[in-house]
């Protein structure tokens, strides 16, 4: 991981934690609940990715402070949280950066097992993605990412580019530059033009009631 990665991953899982905690206290846990739902939230992605490829220890098992990270900024939210509603859009910003890192982070880990490319892209798309679908699933709701956000899409895109920036011979800084400004410019013009993938309801269709 370069040191511009290293750097934007601490600041990612920091604010992935934060809004895990966030929606914990919206659902009335407690503060081991808030905890829990914020390190999951931030440490989910990549802790599916390396059981999924047999990548041991797994990440926050090889760097602890991680989770001192994690349960670090859900203790703080627990606090500060009704501060927190101003700073909305810097979170939509943080947490596009963090998919992006995550995804890039994700495929280095792949390459590291001389995976198949496929599989590589899908160890980012998993690092990036699967964090945020842990924590909606503990709280009962329909995980954004399967509904029209254009987030997964934003993740594979990251990935796909990230690797044929290799694959045409540029080096992993650059590389990993590009492929996170590209994905992070697609992420927020999603959301400043609220750009959405098709959805589909059983409306009209016979045979489903």
């Amino acid at each position: 991981m370069t040191p511009l990665l290293y750097v934007i991953y601490l600041i990612a899982i920091t604010a992935e934690a934060m809004s895990g905690a966030i929606m914990g206290m919206r659902r009335g846990m407690d503060l081991f609940g808030i905890c829990l739902l914020g390190t999951v939230t931030a440490l989910g992605g990549g802790t599916a990715r390396d059981l999924l490829l047999g990548h041991y220890p797994v990440g926050w098992i090889a760097h602890p402070e991680y989770l001192t990270f994690t349960i670090g900024a859900a203790i703080v939210t627990a606090f500060i949280a009704r501060q927190l509603h101003h700073l909305r859009g810097l979170f939509l910003v943080v947490d596009g950066l963090g998919l992006v890192a995550f995804t890039v982070i994700g495929c280095d880990v792949g390459m590291s097992m001389d995976a198949h490319p496929t599989i590589v892209v899908l160890a980012g798309v998993i690092t990036g993605i699967f964090g945020g679908l842990l924590r909606d699933i503990l709280c009962t709701q329909v995980p954004m990412v399967l509904q029209r956000e254009l987030y997964a899409t934003v993740a594979l895109f990251t990935g796909v580019l990230y690797i044929s920036l290799l694959w045409l011979g540029l080096d992993n800084l650059q590389a990993s530059v590009i492929a996170l400004c590209a994905g992070f410019t697609l992420r927020m013009l999603a959301i400043v033009f609220s750009w959405r993938l098709p959805n589909f309801n059983t409306e009209g269709i016979r045979g489903l009631d």
